[in-house]
């Protein structure tokens, strides 16, 4: 795959983050936007169905554990709402424990990313669980 078209994988798409850490949304939004990417962001789970209202973003990247609603209970309401359960939803977190990966796959997330965001890989880690989603 060019490397265009790697970006391609994002250029143009809607991303909603989810974190109730303003480091990581900044990050990610700043990242993102750069790149050519609409991003809508929450900071908590709650907030991400609200927007789910009127939005339908391409990819969901989502904190696990936040106040008020957290990404597992997230992930759990977006695969009973039909128009939103194909939605690819990205786990962000910084527990990264042996079986961590399956039990977030069991969930219904189709990958994680881990924490801290580091700005010199994000975008590239991103893109590599995207392009898994389309080989």
């Amino acid at each position: 795959m060019s490397l265009d078209s790697y970006y391609a994988l994002l250029v143009g798409k809607t991303v909603l983050v989810v974190d109730d850490e303003p480091d990581s949304l900044e990050i990610a939004e700043t990242l993102l936007t750069d790149l050519g990417v609409k991003v809508l962001v929450a900071n908590n789970g709650r907030q991400a169905l609200i927007l789910l209202e009127d939005e339908h973003p391409d990819y969901i990247i989502s904190d696990l554990s936040m106040p008020v609603m957290s990404g597992w209970d997230l992930i759990a309401a977006l695969k009973q709402d039909r128009r939103l359960m194909d939605i690819p939803v990205f786990a962000l977190t910084a527990h990264v424990m042996p079986g961590d990966r399956s039990k977030a796959i069991a969930a219904g997330f189709h990958n994680y990313l881990t924490k801290p965001l580091n700005p010199d890989t994000f975008v590239n880690d991103l893109l590599s669980l995207i392009q898994q989603l389309h080989t």
